[in-house]
């Protein structure tokens, strides 16, 4: 990984760690929609592996995003992807679950690993292999009372994001147990949702994270 890259990631996770998921967008439609959401304010895009054609949509969106944006692939579950993701020089490497050889392959690429993780061991096990952040999901799921229980025991250098039914009307609670930042997914995007609603969204979620804050929006 590239130092800039690696100071591009620490500066969004410290002051806007909102990930826009776009699980099942295809090639066609990709570009609109990160016009859309660069130009809400989000920097961090993820497009899911089990996504119509993913390879193609994220070297679109790569080539679409201005700097300060970063784009990875999601749902990565083989190292043979993670090798894939590098070769088309694409930062983030996100993951449903903790795998240490995923990890391990990513990180040996210069990859930045955003792991998933339910429990306490799996999260410990993640920062272990070298995670850059933890991904609690599914968070809706488990609610914000299971995360202030196990926060505790997490490095606090490592930020943690809720994903899986979060939305702008559960952030406070998140927030107020504890949470470093979101993952939006279907709340956001979905197959059936245009460019502009998903800019509309992206934009009342990025106000929303400042209001939380108590900032303005930059």
């Amino acid at each position: 990984m590239t130092q800039p890259q690696d100071r591009l990631l620490d500066e969004i996770l410290a002051t806007r760690p909102l990930v826009a998921i776009l699980r099942g967008i295809t090639p066609d439609e990709v570009e609109p929609v990160v016009d859309a959401l660069v130009t809400a304010g989000f920097r961090l895009i993820e497009i899911p592996l089990n996504s119509p054609d993913p390879w193609t949509s994220i070297e679109r969106a790569v080539a679409r995003c201005p700097t300060g944006v970063l784009v990875g692939a999601g749902t990565v579950l083989d190292p043979r992807d993670a090798e894939r993701l590098a070769e088309r020089r694409t930062p983030l490497l996100v993951t449903p679950n903790t795998d240490p050889e995923v990890i391990a392959v990513g990180l040996a690429h210069d990859l930045m690993p955003l792991i998933g993780c339910m429990t306490p061991t799996e999260a410990l096990a993640a920062v272990r292999a070298g995670a850059r952040g933890l991904k609690l999901f599914p968070a809706a799921r488990l609610g914000p009372g299971y995360y202030r229980d196990i926060r505790a025991i997490l490095p606090p250098r490592v930020p943690v994001l809720a994903v899986g039914g979060i939305e702008r009307a559960n952030m406070a609670e998140w927030l107020a147990a504890g949470i470093d930042g979101f993952g939006f997914g279907g709340n956001l995007y979905r197959p059936d949702r245009s460019a502009e609603d998903v800019g509309r969204i992206a934009g009342e979620l990025v106000a929303e994270w400042h209001r939380l804050q108590g900032e303005g929006v930059a």
